[in-house]
């Protein structure tokens, strides 16, 4: 039974990632707009019912995987050991290694890059990244409120969370840049990293 479990999660993950490739290589030959889903389906040889049931809409497609990053560092500061700040947790999550960007892996850059101009070329994009943005900040705003050491007004709370998210966007802004110039996962890594000390750093002392 723990065999047969492991080969259909296999297979899970197999069909999710050739749907994903498939997806992102039309969006980056034609624009994301002009690819319809039911082109997507027949270039991943699934049917367009398999496609929504890995990714609920199309825009998941490109943005599954920043949502659950976000979900994952909202989580990891709402999880935080007693005493450590919200601040604080946050910055340990953003920073720690992770992914394909904490190996030396050229394919890594090429897949930020590729993902990077997907995303330039379409307003409808870049609004569904903004939806997530906000909702996230929202979320930490709250959890940033009901810490004990956190400033008292909600606007400040607020304040805070936009500042701290604001690093993170800007990191991945960086990331891009770099990939787009064909650095290495290993070497953008190890750049966001340093750019990230420095600004966490920045806003600390303000903050």
């Amino acid at each position: 039974m723990t065999e047969q479990l492991g080969l259909r999660e296999r297979k899970k993950l197999e069909t999710r990632r050739r749907i994903a490739d498939a997806a992102l290589g039309l969006f980056d030959e034609r624009g994301f707009d002009r690819v319809p889903v039911t082109e997507i389906a027949r270039a991943a040889n699934v049917s367009e019912a398999t496609v929504f049931n890995y990714f609920p809409s199309k825009e998941d497609l490109v943005y599954g995987g920043m949502q659950s990053y976000e979900e994952r560092l909202l989580a990891a500061v709402a999880a935080r050991p007693e005493g450590t700040s919200a601040v604080v947790a946050f910055r340990e999550f953003v920073l720690e290694p992770r992914g394909a960007l904490a190996d030396d892996d050229g394919g890594a850059s090429s897949a930020v890059a590729r993902t990077a101009r997907i995303i330039a070329g379409s307003e409808t994009l870049q609004a569904r990244e903004q939806r997530i943005v906000d909702q996230a900040t929202d979320a930490l705003a709250e959890l940033i409120a009901r810490d004990p050491s956190a400033p008292s007004s909600a606007l400040s709370a607020w304040v805070t969370a936009n500042a701290l998210m604001g690093v993170n966007r800007a990191m991945t802004r960086l990331a891009q840049r770099l990939a787009a110039q064909g650095g290495s996962g290993l070497e953008i890594g190890r750049a966001m990293r340093k750019e990230g000390r420095e600004a966490f750093e920045l806003l600390e002392r303000g903050l």
